[in-house]
């Protein structure tokens, strides 16, 4: 492709409305335009980028026994209602009605029309297990679409799914796929770690991600570096140091106009350790429940929508005094007539919590003694805690999810009657797995990853093009004519280094520019050297290392700087 005739928009300054790094970097690079919020046009050179990934995708894919199939986006609501995640799932699907009335909705994921397919095609044990993948679009409403192709309304997915007999034929389909990711990261240049995850709105048996660790990430995981435990902050664990309790007797004390933590400890003069969080929340089934964590912890809503088994809201103020007598700020675990459940934390020693009367505090309370809970883990992981498993601290990461993998057991093969006979003639369902990876996400992370201060620096393997190749001269005879000759040996070469040929009628440092900004591999330059002596400039995007060497030369170079990267 010669630059003259390439659509590739590059903008000089960045957009005032991107944030990440990896949102400015692609619009500046002209890889992708933003249409509407969380909806964005690919560009050609962000397409091809998208088709490197899918190949890496398909090849690892197709290795492990996938076999790709296509389905629709446009889904009826019948095969969601069986499930029963139509209703369970809230504003972020796109519903509709077709001209008939009939309720109809944009898949966001697929695992019902893969039980649906599989309910009419599988019929014995004999037709299993099976791997079936696509890369299609997803639409997914997201209330705050952010951070570019990061977090958007549609997006390209590919996902997967297994088909097996038992659960331990789904732990090497699982498997199987766990190895496959991890050769597609690999091979897509990008530093990861999977971790243990909450299922979520998938349901099943268990699940994990693939986290890959970027300041633009919108999660977080907790790592242990002595034996390896690494889990999502909606899952991990973590032991907090116990601070010291002061040798105090239960006492009520006025505390006027202290509403937070902060202003409790400060005024009582402890240690925000020594006190505790109440917070009244609100389940569909069980009605109120006090939660507590100590003071200088935060609470994870997915934990505590796990430890009582449904989701769960913040009550209002309203509710908060209706229910507790006291105000928000001033409520506690002692003579409260709802259930209680309290952060594992808190299973030892004495702490401040409010007196439910406004405006006074307990002293020396402690759990089981003065009140009776339950106890769950329920609070944030935070960094330096000490590993459930060996003890040593735990680092916490922002991370950008990658991929997912999930063991669905027969959570939607039961509804939609996805079954098969088994040996003996009987009837049993189908127990399934799901697996996901973004390429978009995988591109944005490549950004966030490798970019310098002068533009992207892509992975070799999902690069655009392999070679970015400048005239300094493009009204110079010689100059023209070499640049032509290395671009043909480029393409022609076994296997084909693919390279862009910029021809504009620009200035060098214009073109030099650009060429950083696109982050192709390396740059071959036809210059000043060429005219004087006959060599040509190679150079690495990544390394800044160089060669000048002789046109015959400019592939092999090429080759081995590229390899470097």
């Amino acid at each position: 492709m010669r630059r003259s005739k390439a659509l590739v928009p590059t903008l000089r300054e960045d957009p005032a409305d991107a944030e990440a790094l990896s949102h400015r970097l692609m619009l500046r690079a002209g890889f992708v335009r933003q249409l509407a919020a969380g909806v964005y046009v690919y560009l050609p050179l962000g397409q091809r980028v998208l088709d490197k990934i899918n190949a890496i995708i398909r090849e690892e894919m197709n290795a492990i026994g996938g076999q790709e199939i296509t389905m629709p986006v446009l889904h009826p609501a019948e095969i969601w209602r069986e499930s029963g995640r139509w209703d369970a799932i809230g504003d972020e699907m796109f519903r509709l009605k077709d001209r008939y009335g009939r309720d109809m909705c944009l898949g966001m994921t697929h695992e019902e029309v893969v039980a649906w397919l599989a309910a009419r095609e599988i019929r014995s044990y004999r037709d299993l297990p099976q791997i079936w993948y696509q890369i299609q679009t997803k639409e997914r409403d997201e209330a705050r679409p952010r951070s570019g192709v990061l977090r958007t309304r549609e997006f390209l997915m590919k996902d997967s799914y297994t088909l097996d007999p038992d659960p331990e034929a789904l732990d090497r389909s699982y498997a199987a796929h766990e190895g496959a990711y991890r050769k597609i990261f690999d091979r897509c240049g990008l530093r990861y770690h999977v971790v243990q995850s909450d299922p979520g709105m998938m349901g099943g048996l268990g699940s994990h991600e693939f986290m890959a660790p970027s300041a633009a990430g919108e999660d977080e995981i907790a790592r242990c570096a002595g034996c390896g435990y690494a889990a999502n902050v909606e899952l991990a664990r973590g032991v907090p140091a116990a601070p010291a309790p002061p040798a105090w007797a239960r006492a009520e004390v006025a505390t006027p106009g202290c509403r937070t933590i902060a202003e409790v400890s400060a005024f009582l003069a402890v240690d925000p350790r020594l006190t505790v969080k109440s917070l009244l929340y609100v389940a569909e089934a069980a009605g109120p429940v006090l939660v507590l964590v100590r003071g200088d912890h935060a609470l994870h809503e997915r934990k505590l929508a796990r430890a009582l088994g449904e989701e769960v809201r913040p009550a209002h103020p309203d509710e908060v005094r209706e229910v507790l007598g006291a105000p928000v700020g001033s409520i506690g675990p002692v003579g409260a007539r709802v259930p209680v459940l309290a952060d594992e934390a808190l299973r030892t020693g004495t702490y401040v919590v409010g007196a439910n009367r406004e405006g006074h505090h307990l002293t020396g309370v402690a759990a089981g003694r003065d009140f009776e809970c339950r106890f769950a883990d329920l609070h944030t992981v935070t960094p330096g805690e000490a590993c459930a498993r060996c003890g040593q601290p735990l680092a916490v990461e922002r991370v950008i999810e990658i991929g997912n993998i999930f063991k669905l057991g027969t959570k939607y093969s039961v509804p939609l009657k996805a079954t098969y006979l088994d040996e003996a003639g009987r009837e049993r369902p189908i127990v399934m797995g799901s697996y996901g990876i973004g390429p978009a996400r995988i591109a944005a992370t490549a950004v966030e990853q490798g970019s310098d201060a002068d533009g992207i620096v892509w992975p070799s393997t999902i690069a655009p093009y392999h070679v970015y190749i400048v005239v300094v001269g493009p009204h110079h005879e010689a100059q023209v004519a070499a640049a032509e000759a290395i671009y043909a040996a480029c393409w022609s070469a076994t296997p084909p280094l693919e390279a862009l040929l910029d021809d504009r009628d620009e200035r060098p440092g214009v073109k030099f520019k650009d060429a950083d900004l696109l982050g192709i591999p390396v740059r071959v330059t036809v210059g000043n050297a060429f005219v004087k002596e006959g060599l040509v400039e190679v150079r690495a995007r990544k390394t800044r290392q160089e060669a000048r060497v002789a046109m015959d030369k400019v592939v092999e170079a090429a080759r081995v700087l590229s390899a470097l990267e």
